[in-house]
């Protein structure tokens, strides 16, 4: 099951009488930002998690060589 095109008219038109012509600009600006902000932080928790999985194998060889 797909969304068609008479679907996504009804929705385009269903978000103009909702918000108006005016409003929907800064919707999609706002929708951006957050999209943008969702993808840094993701971005900095894997290189978090890359960043300590680095430390816990350097400490594994440390005590291994012990």
């Amino acid at each position: 099951m797909s969304i068609g095109i008479p679907e996504i008219i009804l929705i385009v038109v269903v978000v103009l009488l909702l918000f108006g012509a005016k409003r929907i600009p800064e919707l999609a600006r706002s929708l951006g930002k957050a999209q943008h902000e969702y993808k840094k932080a993701k971005d900095a928790l894997k290189e978090e998690a890359e960043d300590l999985q680095k430390t816990v194998e350097k400490a594994a060889e440390t005590k291994k060589e012990e």
